[in-house]
């Protein structure tokens, strides 16, 4: 019977091999994975409570705020509060940082910037839905973290992962040297590793993306999917539509199998949809530890400046191929509008 490894176990045996990951990162990390099976636990019987439909009040983002949106914003907010690792948290869900003031808190190395909820808008239909995080070490050496602190770039991370609530939870991160994910075990209440060093093939058959907004994508996105679409045996085309629109089950199908997630912008979101902060950056991070690629289409994603804590910005993401090949068409299309 082959050993079984928890995520805490995992932590301690590879904790010698990063510097900066002494005991408070450890118990950071510890502090996101009770947040997330309190999170599961809901999840899988929020059909059975009232603890699924709107709340009626609108977040920051302008949307409708889910009630299980509300319950995992202020569990992954309380968890990191009792923890004492983090000094202060940018959630997708408040307008502004939340700093964390206890005495304890103000000496804490930490700034944790998460979405509690991706994918809310399928919660009502029993679609995978997720949580991700971005860890960032704080510039001042203690007392309260300024707003400023967190408008980090993405190369800044030293941490980022996601929890995917499904037919299975997995909790997958990474701390710069490779991705490892662990499944939760619901009998022993412990995340177990499931998947060691995680890679993304390097090419894929699959792409990700809402069709329905078609007229309203970039002429280099339209001409990207068009060949996404063409047959051609040598590049065994066409490819696979799979779009679940819950960014968290989207890029964690392509990471097993291989494919490219795209958020591009668009006519109503010239900006892109997705945030920088809290969904891009730290899936970024992810796929290129994994051995993909991700850009806004032009630019890498971890090199981009950030200016505003909810800054958007489009997104193709996934096998380094693909994303490359999507690059080309976005590159091409550029160029012709420099010369119109």
């Amino acid at each position: 019977m082959s050993q079984v490894i928890t995520l805490g176990q995992f932590i301690i045996e590879k904790q010698a091999d990063f510097p900066f990951a002494k005991g408070g990162f450890s118990r950071l990390i510890r502090d996101l994975a009770i947040a997330a099976k309190i999170i599961n636990r809901e999840v899988n019987k929020a059909g059975l409570v009232n603890i699924l439909g709107e709340t009626g009040d609108t977040n920051i983002q302008g949307e409708q705020v889910k009630k299980l949106d509300v319950f995992a914003n202020d569990q992954c907010i309380a968890a990191l509060k009792a923890g004492g690792e983090c000094c202060m948290i940018v959630s997708e869900e408040n307008d502004d940082v939340i700093p964390i003031n206890s005495t304890i808190s103000q000496e804490a190395k930490y700034i944790v910037c998460i979405d509690p909820l991706d994918g809310s808008s399928n919660i009502d239909v029993n679609v995978s839905v997720g949580t991700i995080f971005a860890i960032y070490r704080r510039l001042s050496e203690n007392g309260v973290c300024t707003s400023e602190e967190a408008l980090q770039s993405g190369r800044e991370m030293v941490a980022a992962g996601y929890v995917i609530y499904g037919s299975s939870t997995m909790f997958v991160y990474s701390t710069g040297k490779g991705v490892n994910g662990f499944t939760l075990d619901p009998t022993i209440g412990e995340f177990c590793l499931s998947h060691p060093n995680m890679q993304i093939p390097e090419n894929g058959k699959m792409y990700s993306i809402n069709e329905g907004n078609y007229i309203h994508f970039p002429d280099g996105v339209k001409k990207y999917l068009k060949y996404c679409q063409e047959i051609d045996d040598a590049t065994k085309r066409p490819y696979t539509s799979r779009y679940i629109g819950s960014m968290v089950a989207d890029f964690h199908r392509n990471l097993l199998k291989g494919g490219i997630f795209i958020y591009p912008s668009s006519y109503g979101a010239p900006s892109g949809k997705l945030r920088l902060i809290y969904e891009c950056n730290p899936m970024s991070y992810l796929i290129e530890q994994a051995g993909g690629k991700s850009s806004d289409g032009l630019n890498r994603i971890l090199d981009l400046p950030v200016n505003d804590l909810h800054q958007r910005t489009p997104i193709f993401i996934g096998s380094k191929k693909m994303v490359e090949k999507a690059e080309e068409f976005m590159a091409a299309h550029s160029a012709v509008e420099k010369l119109v």
